[in-house]
């Protein structure tokens, strides 16, 4: 018996005890710290650090209950994880933590410490705008989205990858909170910033055209089966440094349609940007630098695309050019569909970034609301006609110089 043959919530003793026991990880007697360092609402994440041989490792456990409610959550998302971490690793690798190993039991991944690289929306809110994002997000999105598609897998197996990835619990969140709730308030959970009551349910509450192409979008993402998407990633789960980035936290990875992660990337460097454009309009550095970051992102994840599709597409039908044109623009399309969704779910929904809730003052943002949700609307309704980043950051820039967040 090892006393974690139960599912129980380890502290930091536990966790150490659990990394030299289980793991093996560390030798008998090495001094080992322990700290938790998560800051999520799920999970608990311990870093174990050896200070006799130098040597880390990071523990994350799911946990069975939401900790703000108590809500009843499936601890099954952690074997998802592991399993997309793993997949993905393969896929894309040193751009992922490796997994050393995972228990179902106590619902537990471990694996590599990646504390060199540091959480990428406090790097861009210290102006760190790294010049390798562009090309290292759109590969790790080319890399791990098109070869998990029945395109490129047998499929067979990609019919046995949406069974196991089946993940009703999370997306049914994503389907609420991003999907439903910002355009048809029915929980009455949305927070609107003061001052922007009148505007939202003008912009979307009663905007039946809207709400028309959001149902397409929220429709695509609960029937699309396309590929494995990683399901939440936003620049809080990409870690960075000078040399390069890591990915971190799919535990709402199911398959569905692949623009939904390459919007999400695309949404969330936009919130950067709009900060920057009201708190810090005389800094032009750092916003041309994700100015071109952007562009550069959605440019590269395009073109990225199309050479993999030439690479790894054998079947004839899916040979034409027709086909592979029509196919390769409608995950463009999704992707801004799904950056104007997730533009505006974090304006008006009840999980808010940084970039947001750090503007304390109501007159700067107020219009930076107004601003991002602008963007996400034209987007939405645009997603089909915009076919370049330079069209995409046009865009932005024409809704702060036009004023339309007033």
């Amino acid at each position: 018996m090892s006393g974690f043959d139960r599912f129980f919530l380890m502290n930091a003793e536990d966790a150490k005890r659990y990394a030299a026991e289980i793991l093996g990880f560390f030798e008998p007697g090495e001094d080992l710290r322990c700290r938790e360092i998560g800051d999520g609402n799920i999970n608990y994440v311990f870093r174990i650090r050896s200070e006799t041989s130098g040597r880390s490792v990071v523990i994350k456990q799911a946990d069975k209950l939401l900790r703000s409610s108590g809500r009843p959550l499936d601890v099954r998302r952690s074997k998802i994880e592991a399993r997309a971490l793993q997949l993905k690793g393969a896929l894309a690798p040193g751009l992922v933590p490796k997994v050393y190993h995972c228990d179902e039991i106590m619902a537990v991944i471990a694996m590599e410490d990646i504390s060199d690289y540091r959480n990428l929306r406090g790097e861009l809110a210290e102006n760190r705008v790294y010049p390798h994002l562009a090309e290292q997000l759109s590969s790790f999105l080319v890399d791990t989205l098109l070869p998990s598609t029945d395109l490129v897998l047998d499929r067979r197996e990609k019919k046995e990858r949406v069974c196991f990835f089946t993940n009703s619990e999370l997306c049914e969140i994503t389907e609420d909170l991003v999907l439903t709730e910002p355009y048809h308030n029915y929980k009455n959970r949305n927070i609107v910033t003061l001052g922007n009551e009148a505007f939202v349910e003008e912009f979307l509450y009663r905007d039946e055209t809207l709400k028309t192409e959001v149902a397409k979008l929220r429709c695509a993402f609960m029937n699309n089966a396309q590929a494995l998407l990683h399901g939440d990633l936003h620049t809080g789960s990409v870690f960075a440094n000078e040399q390069g980035v890591k990915i971190i936290d799919p535990e709402f990875a199911f398959y569905g349609p692949m623009g939904y992660d390459i919007g999400n990337v695309i949404g969330n460097l936009f919130f950067s940007r709009g900060n920057k454009a009201f708190t810090a309009p005389g800094n032009a550095e750092p916003a041309a630098a994700l100015d071109r970051t952007i562009s550069d992102l959605y440019d590269k994840t395009r073109e990225k695309l199309s050479e993999k599709y030439d690479e790894l597409v054998e079947f004839s039908l899916y040979r034409s050019p027709q086909f592979k044109s029509f196919y390769l623009d409608s995950v463009m399309a999704d992707a801004l569909g799904y950056a104007g969704t997730e533009l505006i779910r974090r304006v008006v929904g009840d999980s808010k970034v940084s970039e947001l809730t750090s503007v304390q003052d109501l007159a700067l943002r107020v219009p930076l609301e107004r601003a991002l949700i602008r963007l996400g609307i034209f987007l939405i309704k645009n997603r089909a006609y915009i076919c370049s980043g330079a069209e995409l950051i046009g865009a932005f820039r024409r809704i702060l110089s036009e004023g339309e967040f007033l």
